[in-house]
């Protein structure tokens, strides 16, 4: 069993950053790939980034690549997704989710994962 919990959003302006992070209690965290989705509201459920339990291997959607950076702390068992030049569309809850076994063909899928946390409210201002 795997609790997670998501801090560091807010409300910044179009261009700035943000650097949330997850927090994970329980056992074996390294042995889980860790993933970032968001909802906006209306919209279905997005990918966001991956990293596997190692951390050597990370994972993006196309829409965030080159601007988000995902890393992970197995020691700290905190995960954290650095977001820079941010835009009004990158708007929504983003939810920390924790996985075991995943292939890297559907890290990308949240039905993959088994544990998720409550979200952590980002908004970007234009």
């Amino acid at each position: 069993q795997v609790q997670l919990l998501e801090s560091g959003g807010g409300l910044v302006q179009a261009g700035g950053s943000l650097r949330p992070s997850c927090a994970a209690s329980g056992r074996n965290f390294s042995r889980y790939a860790m993933g970032w989705f968001r909802q906006a509201p209306g919209k279905e459920r997005e990918f966001v980034a991956a990293v596997s339990w190692s951390g050597g291997s990370t994972y993006y959607g196309d829409s965030v690549k080159g601007r988000f950076t995902i890393s992970r702390d197995n020691a700290k068992i905190t995960v954290y997704l650095q977001m820079n030049t941010l835009k009004p569309e990158d708007t929504a809850v983003y939810y920390c989710a924790a996985g075991e076994g995943i292939a890297t063909i559907t890290i990308a899928k949240a039905h993959e994962y088994n544990y998720w946390g409550q979200g952590t409210q980002v908004t970007v201002s234009s």
